[in-house]
């Protein structure tokens, strides 16, 4: 296994039960004038014994007269036999204490209730909850590890060393002529592709950046796919009238493309008022899209603050090129401090580390929901305790090049944490019907590819998780017995005052008493660290690599009226070199994938054959809806890439 410290130059012993409760003589397990129990290694032992064709439970253990190895990691045990060859697996996937017997039953999978051996899965529980202590680090925050715990550190094989990684591209890229003084012209800053660290990122390769067809896409294919609502009637504080958006409805009345589900808004009213850094304007837009009758989804109305005023226009792309070009700029650094602030960080990457918290400290390593939901977990606690150490503190990396700072999006965070509720924003077809774009309207927002494929995505989990669970749970009394899924559950509700989770809207609210509310937690919880993250985050550096496009920061204040702008206007709002530099190293970085594929889990947890079963379906169904979404990508006007399954990760790591 690949954790540190965790082999032993210790003794080991074993003994063997079968069904019967009858027990072998103890083994010592050495082979002579050979260094057993090395980290990472798979030891063979043989031993004889009169009842091995029938072993129901391992009994192993240390002794601690090496004070210099402390603890033993045994992922899992193999023992078979030679005349039967009937083999049995013991998953330990524990450190192995000094002086303290084990007993690990074949397979290692039961629910509390059913666990002959009640005291010792007690007692490593509260170990757990003594190693994954929670805290809230930040006030208003989602709850987080006191200290993450050396078995959720980044192992030696991690592919990412971030600093690494940052401080290799500046070198690669001889950028050192180029991170002074401000950018002459937009030809300027796309000749910085040309160096071999960057590849261009789409909008600018192919040379769409500025369209209103790519604005509009970027509501529902890019980086914050999940605001775009349908509009039944138009919010009364944009200003805008009939007369006003005929011209842009290609020859159709309001009234009409509005009984036919073709206009849409994203209302970014939340982040009015959010600090930010001193000398830097944040907007709080309102913009309305239409549909059009390209199947194309296209901006018709930005006004760049909440309410109406003389200084707050509403633009509109009849106005001059580079004022339109600049409103739709101050919207989108609008957008990314949302995306950033919650879409991605608050509502990934930190709401799901309390829930992985809750799972370690709650269920036992033998519990079926442990094995179910522990691969999807590896590494979150490592990259949470590294962004906010890094990227995310004042003076880090977001803090210096996001127009917000840190101030701006923790407070994001903390007013989207009073509102969000895992059965309607963390469950997608709620979330959807919520937003009015749901897919039983097939002809609403066609083009709408993070929904079409996160749904695909979605329900496969849905229905895998629904099998898993059949498998363990057949009666209300099931339910009802399972005293650690109702304490997980609990203290998911839990106020983060009292020391829980403090999630709105999870279903059973504390109490699990069926299969729906178990199934759709579980999958929420699921489908936020593989796919909902993937969503978010590798579509960075095609967004933000190219500033003009996404920008993270712009300079000066917003448009308050329709002056005809030009180029220098743009240039002027952008960072200079060096701090778009920063910009696109940053993107680059946090677009990488840093574990295996959806399915494809790093540590095998599942051994029981009717669970592996389940599994392996879930890769097959992997595997075809990868397929699917390729043959649907050749047909698409605009890329989605990002939930092809192969580029789905199992967890948040990066």
């Amino acid at each position: 296994m690949d954790r540190k410290g965790a082999g032993t130059d210790a003794s080991v012993m074993c003994a063997l039960y079968n069904d019967d409760g009858q027990m072998s003589g103890q083994m010592v397990l050495d082979t002579f004038l050979k260094n057993d129990f090395e980290r990472g290694r798979t030891d063979v032992f043989h031993a004889t014994s009169t009842f091995l064709d029938n072993v129901d439970t391992i009994e192993i253990w240390r002794d601690d007269k090496d004070s210099s190895t402390n603890e033993w990691f045994v992922e899992v045990i193999k023992v078979v036999c030679k005349e039967s060859d009937k083999a049995f697996i013991f998953p330990c996937l524990r450190w192995i204490k000094g002086d303290y017997h084990y007993k690990i039953r074949h397979l290692d999978t039961s629910l509390p209730q059913d666990d002959p051996h009640k005291e010792q899965r007690l007692a490593e529980l509260n170990d757990k909850k003594k190693t994954y202590e929670m805290e809230v680090k930040i006030p208003g925050l989602p709850i987080q590890a006191k200290e993450v715990p050396e078995d959720e550190k980044f192992s030696f094989d991690y592919k990412f060393d971030i600093v690494k990684l940052s401080a290799e591209m500046t070198v690669k890229s001889h950028i050192v002529a180029l991170t002074t003084g401000r950018w002459d012209d937009l030809d300027d800053l796309e000749n910085i592709y040309t160096l071999e660290v960057f590849t261009k990122p789409s909008p600018l390769a192919n040379k769409s950046w500025d369209t209103d067809e790519h604005f509009g896409f970027q509501r529902i294919g890019r980086l914050n796919n999940v605001l775009i609502t349908l509009c039944t009637e138009i919010p009364s504080k944009l200003a805008v009238t009939d007369d006003m958006l005929q011209p842009f409805l290609e020859g159709d009345t309001v009234q009409n493309v509005n009984s036919q589900k073709r206009l849409f808004y994203v209302d970014l009213g939340l982040q009015e008022g959010v600090p930010t850094k001193p000398g830097l304007t944040m907007c709080s837009p309102i913009a309305l899209f239409y549909h059009n009758k390209k199947d194309t989804l296209v901006p018709i109305a930005i006004q760049l603050q909440q309410e109406p005023a003389d200084d707050n226009p509403v633009f509109l792309p009849s106005d001059p090129t580079y004022t339109w070009l600049f409103a739709k700029m101050w919207y989108n650094n609008a957008d990314t401090c949302y995306h950033q602030s919650i879409t991605h960080l608050g509502f990934t990457h930190l709401l799901m580390e309390g829930c992985a918290l809750v799972t370690h400290r709650n269920l036992s390593h033998s519990h079926p929901i442990f094995k179910l939901l522990a691969p999807h977990f590896i590494y979150l606690m490592a990259i949470n305790g590294f962004a906010l150490e890094t990227l995310i503190k004042p003076g880090g990396s977001l803090d210096k090049l996001m127009t917000a700072g840190t101030d701006g999006v923790l407070e994001l965070i903390r007013r989207k944490l009073a509102l969000w509720r895992m059965d309607e924003d963390g469950t997608l077809p709620v979330q959807l019907e919520k937003r009015g774009v749901h897919i039983s309207l097939p002809t609403v927002l066609k083009g709408y590819h993070y929904r079409d494929d996160a749904l695909l995505l979605y329900n496969v989990i849905n229905n895998y998780v629904t099998k898993y669970v059949r498998l363990y749970y057949d009666s209300p009394d099931t339910y009802a017995g399972d005293h650690e899924i109702q304490a997980w559950a609990q203290e998911l509700v839990k106020s983060r005052s009292e020391g829980g989770c403090g999630i709105l809207g999870v279903p059973g609210d504390g109490v699990i008493t069926n299969e729906s509310d178990l199934v759709c937690i579980l999958t929420s919880i699921i489908f936020t660290v593989s796919v909902s993250h993937a969503a978010a985050n590798f579509a960075q550096y095609d967004e933000y690599g190219f500033p003009p496009n996404y920008p993270m920061v712009l300079e000066g204040v917003p448009p308050a009226d329709k002056t005809a702008l030009t180029e220098a206007s743009i240039l002027d709002a952008l960072p200079d070199k060096s701090a778009s530099f920063d910009v696109m190293v940053l993107a680059k970085v946090l677009s990488g994938m840093g574990t295996n594929k959806l399915g494809d889990y790093e540590v095998k947890y599942v051994y029981d054959p009717k669970a592996e079963k389940l599994v392996d379906e879930f890769r097959m169904e992997i595997e075809d809806l990868s397929r699917r979404v390729e043959s649907l990508e050749q047909c698409r006007t605009f890329s989605y890439p990002w939930l092809n399954p192969d580029k789905v990760p199992n967890s948040i790591s990066i």
